[in-house]
């Protein structure tokens, strides 16, 4: 192969299948290789077709990792070019994934939105986290009406033609993430913290096939009863150092106590807002492990249960003891002359 196609080749995707050029694992030279992702192995054609590598003393690479991460583009109708871009964390394990959205604030994906995709990935979600930040169309009116909304109207107002856009950009976001190949649509869930729980709140209120919403810290909304109109079990994690996540819990509380809604507090008295995010002074790991903690186990808890016990082997009746057989006559009466005195 000559020198100028060599050249063309190191971005080539390796994907499994794949013909690049690179070092075969068995013969060690370089050359023209197939890549064998689930083995870790590149092998040549000829020590392919001849499964030489089935008793190869060469070790694989490193195992896969639990999870993959790609930048990918979903169908939305809030933007003029019809699409946005969102980060996707999806596990390397082939089963169906239960499936979660988070939802970013309108500064985009933060490091707490990245710890938290992690964290669900790792553990078997498939997550994905819109880059809001990035999304035309999407910038500084709808940063201005969530926080004039919020400080100063009483709450995010989630009617708003502004705060729609966000909704209904995130919608289209879930619709998308329902339709990835081993994503289990039966078992979705929502995530946001600040300001972006507020928008999680309202996408579920409008999302009625949601298998859990988990709110940390979030600011309060406006109508504060929306709550009322989200039929997935809720886990608000609440800082109890921060003036609007205890506004947020006092509304979502009485509005959760006059409805069929199921709302569980994780209160955290002495955090304060953005506990979670590493990058902010407020961070504090030991609380923020504990809530992260709580989180795992209510999404788990929701969506991803533990298998069935088998069932127990049935338990064979005992059959009754035999009865002894009757003593014939003739033998008795030689029994009773045995034993009768001489």
């Amino acid at each position: 192969m000559s020198d100028d196609q060599d050249l063309l080749l190191p971005d080539y995707p390796q994907e499994f299948g794949s013909g690049v050029i690179g070092v075969c694992d068995i013969c060690g030279k370089r050359q023209a290789v197939i890549v064998l992702q689930k083995e870790r192995f590149k092998l040549c054609v000829l020590d392919f077709l001849n499964k030489t590598w089935t008793t190869s003393t060469v070790k694989p690479g490193a195992p896969l990792p639990p999870y993959r991460s790609d930048r990918i583009w979903f169908d939305t109708s809030i933007t003029k070019s019809g699409h946005a871009s969102a980060i996707l964390l999806t596990p390397t394990k082939i089963v169906r994934h239960p499936i979660l959205l988070i939802t970013p604030d309108v500064y985009g994906v933060t490091t707490v939105l990245l710890d938290a995709g992690i964290r669900f990935a790792k553990a078997g979600f498939e997550v994905l986290i819109p880059e809001v930040g990035n999304a035309p169309g999407i910038g500084f009116p709808e940063h201005l009406v969530t926080r004039t909304g919020a400080y100063l109207g009483g709450g995010v107002p989630l009617r708003s033609a502004k705060t729609r856009k966000l909704l209904l950009y995130f919608q289209d976001a879930l619709a998308y993430l329902r339709t990835r190949p081993m994503a289990d649509t039966d078992k979705s869930a929502l995530f946001g913290a600040g300001f972006g729980a507020a928008l999680a709140l309202g996408v579920a209120g409008e999302e009625q096939r949601l298998s859990a919403v988990v709110l940390a810290y979030p600011a309060p909304v406006r109508p504060s009863g929306f709550v009322t109109l989200v039929s997935a079990p809720i886990l608000f994690v609440h800082a109890g150092r921060d003036a609007a996540s205890r506004r947020s819990k006092t509304a979502v509380a009485a509005a959760a106590g006059t409805g069929a809604t199921s709302v569980e507090f994780a209160e955290y008295p002495t955090a304060r807002r953005n506990f979670l995010a590493q990058d902010m002074g407020a961070y504090d790991l030991p609380l923020a492990e504990a809530a992260w903690s709580r989180v795992m186990d209510f999404l788990k808890t929701r969506l991803l249960p533990p298998p069935p016990k088998p069932p127990a082997p049935p338990t064979l009746p005992v059959p009754p003891a035999a009865a002894s057989p009757p003593t014939p006559p003739d033998a008795a009466r030689a029994a009773s002359h045995t034993s009768a005195p001489g």
